[in-house]
């Protein structure tokens, strides 16, 4: 599984969404993906946010790719 780093879209930056993480099979999202957004607001942000990071648990999978946005 490899992590890619990516900036925030101008949508999510717009609604308060300060991270996000989408697992996906190829470099980009699609849409039929399931992305995970968190705002800063949210009391265990980061306990969220560790666990979205920890992809550790999908190298298996068929996803190849952890889309990170921050």
């Amino acid at each position: 599984m490899r992590k890619i780093y990516n900036e925030l879209t101008k949508e999510q930056k717009e609604n308060g969404i300060i991270f996000s993480s989408c697992l996906s099979t190829a470099r980009f999202e699609h849409s039929d993906d399931t992305i995970h957004e968190l705002k800063g607001t949210e009391s265990d942000f980061e306990i969220q946010r560790a666990r979205l990071l920890d992809d550790s648990f999908f190298n298996a999978s068929p996803f190849k790719f952890n889309i990170i946005r921050k």
